[in-house]
């Protein structure tokens, strides 16, 4: 049997009793980094055995653990923090197993997605997780503006190094965006910051903050949805100037931006002189 278990987002105490039972009986614990772990283990009294796994070995482990699996030893699957596969090392083994006719159970504990949801204050009846936002200021606009149009929360991870740049492409869609910054959940330093994106967008660019990440966007009313970043807005303008069709240049911006083809295209009516 596969055991996926969720771990401590960063308080130790926040570890189910079910965890650690399976943890504790397990025949080999897989993780991300066996020294991590070895805290978590140790603080509860667990002495099973621990085998790294992680992004650089999924391959060689999952091709190892697997015919031990069929063997019938039990196998317990952790990440550094909160559940296994979920933009962490696990997807491939847990694949792996069920397509081999392993028996795969989940036992669902600490996440950072949820907890972050709720202390923002950002809460609706529904969420759209995008794990980490893209590197590049236009595809991260490129996907607001397809999750924007869901009306949900955006929740999504972030670096510190890039948490400032990420807010500005933010405020590019909409500067007055309602955007919360959780920083270090469930820790000692935790720290939850709301704002609007270009007001947080300008107080990261003169400081990036430490610790681990995780922004939470609020959800949109249908007429926000439609909003156009003013270089997109430009771009259109440059196009129409130089002899392009109004609506053609609204969609050549829209495949290079994943922008709205329709947004586009009204607000360069609203900018016509």
């Amino acid at each position: 049997m596969l055991s996926v278990c969720a771990t401590p987002i960063g308080n130790l105490e926040d570890v189910t009793l079910r965890v650690l039972r399976e943890l504790s009986e397990a025949d080999v614990v897989l993780c991300e980094d066996t020294r991590h772990t070895r805290v978590l283990l140790d603080r509860h009294g667990i002495r099973t055995k621990l085998l790294s796994y992680h992004e650089h070995n999924e391959a060689k482990r999952t091709a190892e653990l697997l015919p031990r699996l069929l063997a019938g030893e039990r196998v317990a699957l952790v990440s550094d923090a909160g559940l296994p596969g979920v933009s962490d090392p696990g997807a491939r083994l847990i694949a792996a197993a069920l397509d081999a006719g392993v028996r795969v159970t989940v036992l669902p504990g600490p996440s950072a997605v949820e907890t972050a949801l709720v202390t923002s204050g950002l809460i609706a009846d529904g969420y759209v997780f995008v794990g980490f936002f893209p590197r590049k200021s236009a595809d991260v606009r490129g996907l607001l503006a397809s999750v924007g149009a869901t009306h949900y929360p955006v929740v999504a991870f972030e670096s510190p190094q890039r948490l400032a740049k990420t807010l500005a492409a933010i405020a590019e869609v909409d500067r007055d965006w309602p955007v919360a910054v959780c920083r270090e959940l469930t820790k000692v330093h935790e720290e939850v910051v709301r704002g609007t994106a270009s007001q947080l967008a300008a107080q990261y660019a003169e400081a990036s903050p430490r610790g681990e990440l995780v922004v939470v966007l609020a959800a949109r009313a249908p007429e926000d949805a439609l909003a156009v970043a003013h270089e997109d807005r430009v771009a259109v303008a440059e196009l129409v100037d130089s002899g392009v069709p109004r609506r053609q240049a609204a969609r050549v911006v829209a495949r290079l931006t994943g922008a709205s083809a329709n947004a586009l295209y009204d607000a360069s009516l609203e900018d016509r002189p």
